[in-house]
């Protein structure tokens, strides 16, 4: 939504969504307010818990399966298994997306991979389209005031804009845009621990036909999981800055990882979405 300072001020029960890469500072900031009387809603651990608990489980599974003792166990219904998904601990959520690449090395195969891949797409677009029902029951079921919608950081590769839209009209969206240092601290991050990640279909046809060719790769199960990764990462970073761009222009507004590092309570966190809402109006 789109609001004036001081209509932003008066407005009595704010709902704020956080856009912006995985790094930037949209935990840090939901922790701060969560002692302020916001509800925190976190887009990855409602796909954890709701939209993917059932594949994030037969993933578990069928590794067990393949340990003789553990599958006649499971078999028998001897043991259970449940996800320990949390705010602070989304791991299930990265196993289960997996990397591309040799089986050997912990790799998925291209189709396995992409039919993850839009598991987590569809997951993602059914949490954000649950924000609504989350701010009522924030409101009027735990007695929360304000409302903080954590995004995943692949929001901005749904290409789906009535899901922006939804978030505009129940949300003011506020994305975080990276400074230059940070930029480089993420993708040096990503580098020194490459972590599982969601790509849109296009990007990761045409990145990985680009890296296949560059080292003379014949075959997708010959890539080296986290090699892939560290090598992605930053295309993909840079790929998505438009987006998130387009976006805030279109839906929301914007700060920086600078802004958000100066933020150390409500009051200033309040401050820098009045001073991003005048500088947007200026």
């Amino acid at each position: 939504m789109r609001l004036t300072a001081q209509s932003f001020r008066q407005w009595e029960n704010k709902s704020i969504t956080l856009l912006g890469m995985s790094g930037v500072g949209k935990t840090r900031l939901s922790n701060i307010l969560m002692s302020r009387d916001w509800f925190h809603f976190s887009g990855d651990y409602r796909i954890g818990t709701r939209y993917l608990d059932e594949p994030i489980l037969d993933n578990i599974k069928s590794q067990m399966m393949q340990i003789p003792f553990l599958r006649d166990l499971l078999r028998t219904d001897s043991i259970y298994i449940k996800n320990n998904i949390t705010v602070h601990n989304l791991n299930p959520v990265s196993s289960f997306l997996g990397k591309l690449g040799n089986p050997k090395q912990g790799g998925l195969a291209l189709n396995e991979f992409s039919r993850r891949q839009e598991l987590h797409r569809l997951a993602e677009i059914a949490a954000m389209k649950d924000v609504p029902e989350f701010i009522h029951k924030a409101q009027n079921i735990y007695g929360y005031k304000h409302f903080i919608n954590d995004a995943g950081g692949s929001l901005c590769e749904l290409d789906d804009h009535q899901v922006y839209e939804h978030l505009f009209e129940h949300t003011l969206i506020l994305y975080i845009k990276a400074s230059k240092q940070d930029e480089e601290a993420l993708i040096q991050r990503a580098k020194n621990d490459p972590k599982p990640l969601y790509y849109r279909d296009s990007f990761l046809v045409e990145q990985l036909a680009i890296y296949l060719q560059q080292l003379s790769i014949e075959y997708v199960a010959l890539i080296d999981p986290d090699e892939f990764v560290r090598w992605i990462f930053p295309r993909l970073f840079y790929s998505r800055i438009p987006r998130y761009e387009a976006i805030a222009e279109q839906y929301g507004y914007t700060v920086t990882t600078e802004d958000v590092a100066k933020v150390t309570d409500e009051a200033s966190f309040l401050e820098m979405i009045e001073s991003a809402i005048k500088h947007q109006h200026n």
